[in-house]
């Protein structure tokens, strides 16, 4: 007897493996996590009373998302919540840091929290931050869940497994792209459609690094692509917009595209101008 599609896809789903948290529950998760953190962005007041409760609620709830991975997990869903948890007022004060530096290099910005209600540069560094402590307590899938749930709102392609300093600023955003073993320094400027990424791809470059290394007081100006591993921006460093670098550059350099803009009056102009692509 002919194997029907729906018996073909029932075998195929039966194959994908079941140790992934529960989507949905992962997204309510970090929305209710970033409310909490700042539950401006819902106009609400939290007393103290209420914070401690959500917070063991907050714990709770973290756990029970690990437990469909306890096998790959290298300490129990119970304690890797508990550490996360104990984690969590250093990463705040330092997403407090990082907002002030976003209102301080942004003049559009008109105070500290138009930065916390409406900036995706800034959301995404929050989940950035927050799934990075849960990386690096060897979690696998989770992180990447609430970083994609991030790059679906914002267009922002940040990896959990990033080194990203302190202060940190992406203006616009839309298009940023760091991948898993980028290192960013302290005090570094990124805008819309930066790539961090690599050479190129293979899985036995795994466990390699294959990001470059951004240095302090670097800025990477709008289209910049920067690849490989072994590439190194040196502190101080101006990057302008659309330039392609794949070699190490030394600190204090401008790098820049060179290119030709020629200016003419239309009326004298011949060649067409509502191009079609």
């Amino acid at each position: 007897m002919k194997e029907t599609f729906a018996q073909y896809l029932d075998s195929i789903n039966k194959s994908y493996c079941g140790e992934v948290p529960p989507m949905i529950d992962t997204h309510l998760f970090v929305d209710d996590l970033i409310h909490l953190l700042f539950p401006i962005k819902i106009n609400k007041n939290i007393n103290l009373q209420e914070i401690e409760i959500r917070l063991e609620r907050m714990e709770l709830r973290l756990k029970e998302l690990l437990i469909p991975l306890q096998k790959s997990l290298k300490k129990n869903p119970k304690g890797i919540s508990r550490d996360f948890f104990l984690k969590i007022p250093e990463v705040f004060r330092e997403l407090l840091k990082d907002a002030d530096t976003f209102f301080k290099s942004d003049p559009a910005a008109s105070c500290v929290e138009e930065i916390i209600l409406s900036y995706p540069g800034f959301y995404s560094l929050c989940i950035y931050r927050l799934s990075h402590i849960l990386h690096y307590q060897g979690v696998t899938v989770l992180p990447r869940v609430m970083s994609e749930y991030a790059h679906g709102k914002t267009g922002i392609d940040i990896h959990p497994g990033a080194h990203i300093g302190k202060q940190f600023f992406m203006d616009h955003g839309t298009g940023i792209v760091i991948g898993e073993s980028a290192e960013i320094g302290d005090n570094v400027k990124i805008y819309q459609g930066v790539t961090l990424g690599a050479i190129y791809v293979e899985r036995s470059l795994k466990n390699t690094k294959r990001h470059p290394t951004i240095e302090n007081n670097v800025i990477i100006y709008a289209g910049s692509t920067i690849l490989g591993g072994k590439t190194v921006v040196g502190h101080d460093t101006v990057i302008g917009g659309n330039v392609w670098l794949t070699e190490s550059v030394p600190p204090n350099s401008v790098v820049y595209r060179q290119h030709k803009a020629i200016v003419k009056d239309s009326k004298d102009f011949t060649e067409p101008i509502n191009f079609i692509i």
